[in-house]
């Protein structure tokens, strides 16, 4: 597959003198030094089935290339065809076919192919060049924990239910669409759903309230009863466009089922309802309710990383559900350990994950000072050698806040764009390989 090939650099592609020119080249020159990551990006392309594309084709090295970019510069689909077209030191970078650009619809189906797995790989390829130019050797570590918000509208549970009877109309629309409009029988009721979800939100008083809450769920069981009919008949089916119908509604049926359990739960019965259990879009049904402290409620998923003394980010782990800070510790510990062969010297944590149990065990593991940001009951003897120890490390600790910041602010880590949850996590590893490998080239020796 001409996915496989890699493109030789050119003695036209030329890079701007300017620091982002400069720094893209040094990235460049990294990535020329690893070429056996574009077997990974050529599997990821091949598992997708995606073929060749345009005239040329779009190589694996394109594609990883144009996927850093992406990250790197924060751009959508669209500005990254424009600047790939426009600007030459973004050609040279991407290492494009000569004479051919590739389109948007191109670049999002080839870079969305690009798994996790791939981006993290890449990551660890990274750290042990690192560790190889003496930049970081892992000696160092400490841990935070941050959120990253997924592609959704603020939920209520009138929202969620107006949301699903907008997606079974549509379907009963293809439904409808698939039998030539013979046999099927329903109302679409999205203007009555979207009436009554705006007269929720505006109205004051609870049994008001209630009485349109039951009145748009009758509207939701009724269109799902209607959707239901519509499966029944275009069972007897067995084309393509009908399986992959099938499919569709196997997805939602349950997740709007769950809509409406979770909604006369809450709202009807007056019964609280555990955020595990809840469904807060259902789009992106695997988003977490996070509440970090006594701060506003995120709705995204959780994310531990560490980070060394350069600054680099060594791990990152996108957890399931809202763990607790301190029940993470020591499996980001043993992590760390597994990547570099043994425990660091020296780590520092948030106050979260401080327990005396948390402590005693990261002594075991070779840690010979642990520090917590906040003490929690903890002697400063019992972690460190010293205070000013103690001190150097949660000032250490301290540097997390600014790494995650800028990770937030200018490499899109605040908020996914990507959806489904495979493709929340490659978009969290690609924004910490665009991170780490644009702090990669400013502090590698010349």
């Amino acid at each position: 597959m001409r996915q496989e090939r890699t493109v030789q650099a050119s003695i036209f592609d030329l890079f701007a003198g300017h620091e982002i020119g400069r720094e893209l080249k040094a990235i460049s020159e990294w990535l020329d030094g690893h070429r056996g990551l574009l077997g990974l990006v050529a599997e990821d392309l091949r598992r997708h089935g995606v073929k060749e594309t345009g005239r040329h084709g779009l190589p694996a090295e394109s594609v990883l290339r144009c996927a850093l970019l992406k990250q790197h510069r924060q751009l959508s689909y669209q500005e990254l065809a424009f600047h790939l077209e426009d600007s030459s030191s973004f050609r040279a970078f991407a290492r494009l076919p000569w004479s051919w650009t590739p389109k948007k619809s191109v670049l999002h189906k080839t870079i969305s192919a690009i798994r996790a797995e791939t981006f993290e790989e890449i990551n660890r390829t990274l750290l042990a060049s690192a560790r190889q130019e003496n930049i970081e050797r892992g000696r160092m570590m400490r841990l935070d924990s941050t959120v990253t918000a997924a592609l959704l509208h603020e939920p209520s549970d009138s929202s969620l239910l107006w949301d699903a009877v907008r997606v079974m109309v549509r379907l009963l629309k293809e439904a409808n669409a698939l039998v030539g409009g013979v046999g099927l029988s329903w109302h679409d009721h999205c203007r009555a759903a979207k009436k009554r979800a705006r007269s929720i939100q505006f109205t004051r008083g609870r049994p008001k309230r209630i009485q349109l809450y039951r009145e748009l769920i009758k509207i939701t069981r009724a269109t799902l009863a209607y959707l239901q009919q519509a499966a029944m008949q275009l069972a007897k089916a067995t084309n393509l466009a009908v399986e992959l119908w099938q499919a569709r509604l196997s997805h939602y049926r349950p997740l709007i089922e769950q809509i409406i359990a979770q909604t006369e739960r809450r709202v009807l019965a007056g019964e609280p309802v555990a955020a595990g259990e809840k469904l807060v879009s259902l789009f992106e049904p695997h988003a977490d309710i996070i509440v970090k402290g006594s701060r506003d409620v995120d709705y995204g998923h959780k994310l531990n990383l560490t980070t060394g003394r350069s600054g680099l980010i060594l791990d990152l782990v996108v957890e399931a559900g809202n763990p607790a800070d301190s029940e993470r510790l020591l499996p980001m510990l043993d992590r760390h350990i597994a990547l570099y062969g043994e425990a660091p010297l020296q780590a520092a944590a948030d106050g979260g994950y401080a327990s005396r149990d948390n402590l005693s065990r990261a002594k075991a593991r070779g840690v010979r000072d642990m520090a917590f940001h906040k003490k929690a009951g903890l002697r400063i003897k019992d972690m460190v050698r010293s205070r000013w120890v103690y001190r150097k490390l949660r000032n250490f600790r301290a540097g997390i806040e600014a790494g995650i910041s800028c990770l937030k602010r200018a490499y899109g880590l605040a908020r996914c764009t990507w959806r489904g949850l495979d493709h929340f996590r490659a978009y969290v590893w690609s924004s910490v390989v665009a991170y780490n490998l644009a702090l990669f080239a400013r502090v590698k020796p010349i």
